[in-house]
């Protein structure tokens, strides 16, 4: 993806701005594994009642939450918790209450993140507004471009005024405290009007919207028998469920417990997951119901201790793979330690079309491949452009083009780097996050022509893959100059060594200096005098082609 439309990330000086430092990502904080649950009939009529009881406390405790707003505090909290504890128990009564506050919160960050966006919105169309028709961008003065006509700029007033309605709503939600939360979805709740569209019926969209409704989540407890109290899940797989007082006649085992028929075998860090229940460390749980499929599936949580971050410098120690990212695929290419490219430029493709859960599969296929072809090249970083398309998607920043503007709102750009975050802390490499700036349109410049052969085709993302790597080395991305063909040592071929911002003399004319020119041994003499493959001659298999780069730094 073509990195020179990222905002921010530092400062135009003469018309461009600064690249942004690069940076190792931290690892995650947490992990997540699932598994599916294989239960029976009577399990299954269990845990939707259970869930559908607790599902309803849990909306009751949102509303009471959201009406109390800014005026909550832990007094607050504590009464909720203790009305709940009544109807249910201490520990889900303590599971409700908190998921309604991160509720709560959540909607506060996506709030503010809205009024940001409004914000912004409104200064681009005031921007125009103000500009003649017609006017041409000027990006050296901070100049936009005028509307092109009197009814698109009548238009985009009507629009601005629609905006700024919608803003001063906000931000008296904001101010009041007020949030808007749908559970179980407002896309699924809007489907409900528009049922023959979506291919379901009322009762299948009902099924649908009471399983998303359900409450089934308990957080772990360290100290506790396996990690938690209210969702338990023993070290042989028996998974047993805490009851609500009120569904405590359900109960087939001790203490109001429910004991499922299923067995749990997480396949995936299951061994990292024994370790924990072993020494009763904590572990949250959620039951999921996917009416679609028609299957159960439990997800264990828990946080992780944070790695601690490498160095930029021993992350690059052994050069690093630059990846340009796509709407279709990745392009990778290897570096070394001095910005050259070393094999051949790989391309892991991926359809981002059809359901999430083929989307996320194809995602998580892509970066399986990534991951093993950085460990077959040695490194042990992985380059990747910081890109953020949260505003990218505007009419206000690319006009009419509404294909570009879809291909970059599809674009899973946060989800491709989470995945991708997370997959490379399991291989110990790791990422690196450039600036993107300008990355397709240089490296196209700079690399793509000189890299294609009559037998290899070099594309534009292959190039900027290249461009990506070399700014995380922190070399330049243009190619050396090619010195004059009688200053080059190796006769009238191409000397395009790289070198380091910081190697001295590295594009410069060399400084005459007195004394012999060479230490070498006269012609005739040396220990390789006799040796005709070590002269330069035509067609020797050592001699470079015009493509090929030389792995040494070039000093003087």
């Amino acid at each position: 993806m073509d990195g020179d439309l990222r905002q921010g990330g530092g400062v135009r000086v003469g018309g461009l701005r600064e690249v942004a430092a690069s940076f190792v990502v931290p690892g995650p904080a947490g992990v997540a594994i699932r598994d599916r649950l294989r239960v029976s009939d009577a399990d299954a009529a269990v845990l939707t009642e259970v869930g559908v009881y607790l599902g309803s406390l849990a909306a009751g405790d949102l509303a009471e939450r959201s009406r109390q707003g800014l005026a909550h505090d832990a007094a607050g909290w504590a009464v909720r918790k203790r009305e709940l504890t009544g109807r249910s128990s201490a520990r889900w009564a303590g599971s409700i209450t908190k998921a309604s506050h991160d509720q709560w919160a959540l909607a506060r960050r996506g709030q503010a993140a809205h009024m940001a966006w409004l914000r912004g919105q409104i200064a681009s169309i005031e921007a125009r507004l103000a500009r003649p028709l017609g006017a041409k961008a000027d990006k050296r003065d901070g100049l936009v471009r005028g509307y092109a006509s009197r009814g698109e700029w009548h238009a985009k007033s009507r629009r601005l005024q629609t905006l700024k309605t919608r803003l001063a709503v906000v931000e008296a939600d904001r101010a009041a405290g007020r949030v808007r939360v749908v559970r179980g979805g407002k896309r699924l709740a809007n489907i409900r009007h528009h049922l023959q569209a979506a291919g379901l019926d009322e009762q299948a969209w009902r099924e649908r919207w009471q399983a998303e409704r359900m409450f089934l989540a308990a957080d772990g407890e360290s100290g506790k028998r396996f990690g938690n109290e209210t969702i338990r899940v023993t070290d042989t797989g028996r998974l047993s469920v805490k009851l609500p007082a009120p569904l405590a006649c359900l109960a087939n085992a001790p203490h109001g417990r429910y004991l499922l028929d299923a067995a749990v075998v997480f396949k995936h860090r299951g061994q990292e997951w024994l370790d924990r229940i072993t020494v009763n460390r904590a572990v949250a749980y959620r039951i999921h119901h996917d009416v679609a499929r028609g299957r159960w599936y439990i997800t264990a949580s828990w946080q992780r201790a944070a790695a601690p971050t490498l160095p930029l410098q021993a992350a690059l120690a052994r050069g690093v793979v630059g990846v340009d990212m796509n709407d279709d695929h990745l392009a990778a290419w290897h570096l070394d330690v001095h910005g050259n490219p070393v094999g051949e430029p790989q391309r892991y493709f991926y359809d981002l079309t059809g359901s999430t859960q083929h989307r996320d599969a194809q995602i998580r296929h892509a970066l399986t491949r990534l991951l093993h072809h950085t460990r077959r090249c040695g490194a042990a970083a992985i380059a990747i452009e910081d890109l953020d398309f949260t505003d990218a998607t505007s009419r206000e920043k690319h006009g009419r083009n509404k294909r570009f503007r879809r291909l970059i709102s599809r674009f899973p750009t946060a989800k491709l780097k989470a995945r991708l975050v997370s997959m490379a802390a399991e291989q110990d490499i790791a990422i690196v996050a450039v600036d993107p700036a300008f990355t397709s349109r240089w490296g196209a410049q700079h690399w793509q022509k000189p890299l294609t052969t009559p037998t290899r085709t070099i594309s534009r993302h292959d190039a900027a893959s290249i461009a990506v790597g070399r700014r995380a080395l922190g070399h330049p991305i243009r190619r050396r100059t090619t010195p004059p063909p009688p200053h080059q040592s190796d006769g009238a071929g191409h000397r395009t060594v790289q070198a380091r911002p910081d190697t001295r003399r590295r594009e410069e004319t060399r400084p005459h200096i007195p004394g012999p020119r060479t230490g070498c041994a006269p012609p005739g003499h040396g220990a390789k005098a006799g040796d005709q493959g070590a002269q330069h001659r035509s067609g020797h298999p050592a001699e470079h082609g015009s493509w090929q780069q030389d792995s040494l730094p070039l000093s003087l």
